[in-house]
């Protein structure tokens, strides 16, 4: 067999010895630390349940003889926590046959004392082996299981949502904080929670502050919490929205709405990561990822002292910008189509039959409300009373062509690109990702305005 270089352990694989001779256990710990393989040492099975969980990141080496839980015992612990946790056995002349039947419970290998450090070595190699090559499977089958998750809930098939979910894979397993900026109703808080279910704190809270929502009298202790007794009418202890997330998720929506006092003790918070709860001088160690959403551009707003342009760059590690839905019209008809098969179970109507006038008018909308404003459309559809609503008010037109129709959708996204870019050629060229002398002649052609 290959050996395997220790510059390829990944993940921080490491062993844990498990032995009560400190001789024997210093002995271990040298070979494997020589052999640049990160090792922990323990004198009981005690201990060293303390230290294993379902997913421990490396193997463990334990002898069979130990004071109080044997290593029989601690055997069938770690298979019983983990049943691909490689488990490998030290055993003196008499505990052959013991080790032979733990081997038939389970354990990995065994090594009968004593023993060299090359041998050691080489089976802990085995082991660790294995370990990564488990953990990678596992890592891979819980990647796909999220895709499938953020497939399933971030409906479209338009390049723009492709580039959406490829940047929860990216940032999802990552502890790098998360700006989200986009519209109003472009799903923020979804996408939040996607992120939040696509990392390792998916098992710890999600917990969503909107910042706008707060009253300024309520806003301390809602963030913060406080002490029995910090003001008048606290009876008791509450655990504020940034403790109670611990472990798991703060999600911040509207934070450019955050009153300027708050922003300071929040950034605070970001840098030292703990927290003091009002009436009390303790500080609380806090672990949990921030993930902000804002339908501005914070970086102007701290431009003009609107906002703390430090607790912007706190915040804005990783930005993820969520499309408006006049972006993306190819995904109208799609999300128009669930939205009305949720409604339907939802109100106890029959699905709306398919309709090419309403799929015109819903794609040639504007949508300044976004993905939210076209699911109330489904549900007005549903209950029969769409005339109501705007992209359904207007008297029906004959259909145009399919040239006019694609002329027209043309003139518009080049428009929208170029009123978002101050009527600039070239950057709204490089949005489009087309050459600027090909938007200029499409410009021309549909007799619209550049700087």
């Amino acid at each position: 067999m290959p050996e395997i270089l220790p510059e390829a352990l990944p993940r921080g694989l490491k062993v844990l010895i498990v032995e009560d001779d400190a001789n024997v256990r210093l002995g271990c710990q040298q070979a494997l630390q020589l052999e640049d393989i990160p090792v922990e040492a323990v004198d009981t099975a005690e201990k060293a349940r303390r230290l294993v969980a379902a997913d421990f990141p490396g193997v463990v080496v334990t002898d069979i003889r130990l004071p109080g839980a044997d290593g029989m015992d601690l055997l069938h612990h770690l298979l019983h926590l983990d049943p691909d946790l490689p488990v490998v056995l030290m055993t003196g002349h008499g505990d052959v046959s013991l080790a032979v039947q733990a081997m038939k419970a389970g354990a990995h290998d065994f090594i009968e004392k004593p023993f060299s450090s090359d041998y050691l070595v080489e089976v802990v190699r085995r082991a660790l082996e294995k370990r990564r090559l488990t953990l990678e499977v596992r890592d891979l089958r819980e990647k796909l299981r999220n895709r499938r998750s953020i497939d399933a809930r971030l409906i479209g098939n338009s390049p723009a949502m492709e580039r959406v979910r490829r940047l929860i894979a990216d940032l999802g397993d990552s502890a790098a904080d998360v700006l989200i900026h986009g519209e109003t109703g472009t799903g923020k808080e979804l996408v939040a929670r996607c992120l939040h279910d696509a990392s390792p704190r998916r098992t710890g809270n999600f917990v969503a502050v909107n910042c706008g929502g707060l009253p300024e009298s309520l806003i301390d202790s809602e963030i913060f919490g406080h002490e029995a007794g910090a003001f008048t009418g606290a009876g008791k202890r509450r655990i504020g929205k940034i403790e109670h997330a611990n472990g798991g998720t703060l999600f911040l929506d509207e934070i450019e709405s955050m009153p300027m006092p708050m922003q300071i003790k929040l950034l605070r918070v970001l840098q030292e990561r703990t927290l003091e709860r009002l009436g009390s001088n303790t500080a609380i160690p806090v672990d949990c990822r921030v993930i902000a959403a804002t339908k501005v551009d914070l970086r102007e707003l701290a431009d003009r002292g609107l906002f703390r342009a430090d607790l912007y760059y706190r915040l804005n590690v990783a930005t993820l910008p969520l499309p408006p839905l006049r972006e993306r019209r190819e995904d109208i008809p799609l999300l128009f189509e669930q939205f009305a098969l949720e409604a339907a179970s939802r109100h106890g109507r029959p699905v709306p039959e398919p309709d090419a006038e309403r799929t015109r008018r819903l794609m040639a909308h504007h949508w300044p409300g976004n993905v939210r404003e076209l699911r109330n459309v489904a549900d007005r559809c549903v209950l029969g009373i769409e005339g109501g609503f705007p992209p359904f008010g207007a008297p029906v037109t004959p259909a145009r062509p399919l040239a006019e129709t694609v002329d027209a959708f043309e003139r518009a996204l080049i428009a929208e690109a170029l009123r978002r870019n101050g009527n600039s050629l070239a950057r709204a060229s490089e949005e489009l990702q087309v050459a600027k002398t090909t938007l200029h002649d499409k410009i021309r052609k549909h007799r619209l305005a550049t700087s």
